[in-house]
């Protein structure tokens, strides 16, 4: 009966029927249905197959699920489960912008893969990578679930921020169990995919690699899939070579790789020749490293203080891959490699992962982490303001933050650039993060460097809000006992301290009525901007309509008054008082340091001194920070949001010290081992 449905589908009325046939019609209906069977037959047989493959594919996808539990060292938890099957989840982006979307943990346990409705996204551009995350929060932290989600229990929403400059995805689950689910499953990955050792990162990464070149997931490689591989590896090679190493590896004479050949794949196509040959210096005439040739590179090459038997017993356990070798106590080649490219291995001291230095010296003796425009995620002329740049900034450990402070609707103060198309958020909607991330990476004080350009009675809304929102946590008066230097990060630990214009001294502020409660705005926008037609508005607010300053916000300046740079005292005469200081811009500080270098020296020796970009990096570049450090300068800013060698610098220098934000210029002296020169100017 089926057959027949189906023969009658397929030809439809243009089949004689049996009754009027010719002869010789028939033989040829009865040989088309004969045919037609047995194309059934094999599409039935094509079904089966493909049920089977299916269901093939599916117990593969458990396999490296389970393998990838088991590398995390999660097996059969209920969050790493629950991401795996995945959820629907409402995206948010704005008021109105709620899409429910699906999203899955892919097996790899590696990457996340999001539904979207764009129709020209690539499959490969609907993955995102768990090492791309910079930290889940649950709640409604961040910027948009905090505008656009307030009708939404809190504990329904979190948010997935990332370490690149991407938008951070705002997420609503359908139940507080849901929501829990992906922030601790998230959470435990990331932190167990940091704890991995070498090995296991680096057949993970080959496995994730691998998945996505895997075009008919059978888990193994053809040569064209291959192609796609190395692509994600971003390794360009000859064809005839890569096909070359292709054989080589491929033992098992299937024309693909699986296993351990792709691993062997990957190690000859990324061989190091210089590793091989400082293995072969340190190893002699053998194929493994003896305890005492270890000892030996450790003392001559890593300069390890305590290097001798035990630790190099303690490598070879922790990094030696074959077992054979760790019973013979020897280090092959590979075991080496793995110690090299470890913690262990590199070129940071790890007893600086802690704050080693005395925080007991005056603040002026630290460099200390800034940003410039700290609020801008993108360019300084049309980029957007937003919350989320200052969360980044102090998840990086930065302690100087940048608040350009304009008035605003309703009273309530605004921060943007001033005279661009940035756009604007409220003040108080950045103090309360402030106080939310200030002391979450360090606990040593945070500045606020204040570009004051509100009228009187929006400085005291500003005085108010900071009173109010930073409460205890704000530094409103002199410590006892601080009078003739500038107070130390161990006695200003857990305290905020505000940068900008005062009335007064420290100890004899002034009022609105003195001859110092008329000031004009701080300056440093317009020598920012360096542009002609910023700097005449500027001028001309400032001659025109000069702004007074409001007794409220002048007296929670403490030791850190900004004043215009009057020049270096002669001797014998007082300059500065310790708790004033001056900012520079890049352009002016190096002439500074070329014409009276020595002299900027001393300055810094007792006054905090603050470098901010040049006017014309409207694209948010930076300058090497090197020479401004070199000169004694604390407070060097850069664009946070800006990648690059000088960031990298940046973020090396003050990875230093436990990363606290603060580090003494001359602990670069205190290093033993060899490391990478930071300190030389480029």
């Amino acid at each position: 009966m089926d057959s027949g449905r189906d023969f009658l589908t397929l030809h439809g009325p243009g089949l004689p029927s049996g009754r009027h046939t010719v002869p010789g019609q028939a033989q040829r209906a009865t040989g088309a249905l004969r045919n037609v069977m047995q194309c059934l037959g094999v599409r039935r047989r094509s079904r089966s197959q493909s049920r089977s493959r299916e269901l093939y594919l599916q117990e593969q996808s458990l396999e490296v699920a389970a393998l990838n539990e088991q590398r995390l060292g999660l097996q059969d938890d209920k969050d790493l489960q629950a991401l795996l099957k995945g959820s629907q989840l409402l995206k948010v982006k704005s008021n109105s912008w709620r899409r429910e979307r699906f999203y899955k943990l892919q097996e790899d346990c590696k990457t996340i893969w999001q539904e979207s409705r764009k129709v020209m996204r690539t499959p490969e551009s609907q993955l995102f990578s768990i090492e791309d995350i910079q930290e889940v929060r649950m709640g409604r932290r961040s910027e948009g679930l905090e505008k656009f989600a307030r009708d939404v229990p809190e504990d329904r929403c979190f948010s997935i921020v990332f370490k690149d400059q991407r938008n951070t995805l705002d997420l609503i689950a359908p139940s507080p169990t849901e929501a829990q689910h992906w922030v601790q499953g998230l959470r435990k990955i990331v932190h167990h995919s940091g704890s991995m050792d070498q090995q296991q990162k680096l057949r993970h990464w080959i496995h994730s690699c691998l998945r996505k070149a895997d075009k008919n997931k059978d888990n193994k490689m053809n040569f064209k899939e291959l192609q796609n591989f190395l692509k994600e590896l971003n390794i360009q090679v000859d064809d005839s070579y890569a096909r070359k190493i292709f054989r080589e590896c491929d033992h098992s004479q299937t024309n693909s790789l699986e296993d351990e050949e792709i691993e062997t794949f990957y190690k000859i196509l990324t061989q190091r020749k210089e590793i091989d040959l400082t293995f072969k210096e340190a190893a002699g005439s053998g194929e493994t490293l003896s305890v005492d040739q270890l000892v030996v590179f450790l003392q001559h090459q890593q300069r390890e203080e305590a290097a001798g038997p035990a630790l190099a017993l303690s490598l070879i356990e922790r990094y030696e891959p074959s077992e054979m070798a760790k019973a013979r106590r020897q280090m092959t080649k590979d075991g080496f490699l793995m110690y090299l490219l470890s913690a262990d291995g590199s070129a940071f001291n790890r007893a600086h992962r802690r704050v080693y230095q005395d925080m007991g010296q005056p603040l002026s003796h630290y460099l200390v982490s800034s940003s410039h425009n700290t609020y801008l995620l993108e360019d300084q002329l049309t980029g957007p303001s937003s919350t989320e740049a200052y969360i980044r900034a102090l998840c990086k450990g930065c302690r100087c933050l940048e608040l350009d402070c304009w008035d605003g609707p309703n009273q309530e103060p605004v921060i943007y650039h001033g005279y661009t198309f940035t756009s604007k958020i409220l003040f108080c909607d950045v103090l309360r993060v402030i106080r939310d991330y200030a002391f979450k990476v360090s606990p040593y004080p945070v500045i606020l460097s204040l570009e004051n350009h509100c009228s009187l009675e929006q400085q005291r809304v500003m005085a108010q809000h900071l009173h109010t929102l930073l409460g205890p946590m704000l530094l409103d008066r002199p410590l006892d006992g601080v009078t003739s230097s500038l107070p130390s990060p161990e006695q200003l630990k857990g305290k905020i301290l505000l940068k900008g214009k005062k009335l007064g001294g420290l100890f004899l502020p002034g009022g609105e009525g003195s001859p110092e409660a008329t000031v004009v705005s701080d300056e440093d926008e317009a020598a920012e901007m360096e542009d002609e037609a910023v700097r005449n508005q500027v001028q001309h607010k400032s001659t025109e309509d000069k702004l007074r300053l409001a007794k409220e916000l002048s007296d929670m300046v403490i030791y850190c008054k900004s004043v215009h740079f009057l020049g270096f005292p002669s001797p014998g005469t007082r300059g500065q008082a310790f708790y004033e200081m001056a900012s520079f811009s890049e352009n002016r500080a190096l002439r500074l340091l070329q014409e009276s270098g020595n002299s900027f020296v001393r300055h810094n020796v007792s006054h905090l001194s603050r470098i901010y970009p040049a006017g014309w990096r409207t694209d948010s570049s930076n300058y090497s920070p090197v020479e401004m450090w070199n000169g004694g300068c604390q407070i060097v800013a850069l664009n946070f949001q800006t990648p690059g060698p000088e960031m990298d610098v940046y973020q090396g220098r003050f990875q230093d010290n436990g990363a606290c934000g603060s580090s003494q210029g001359s602990s670069c002296q205190k290093s033993t081992r060899i490391r990478i020169q930071l300190w030389t100017p480029r």
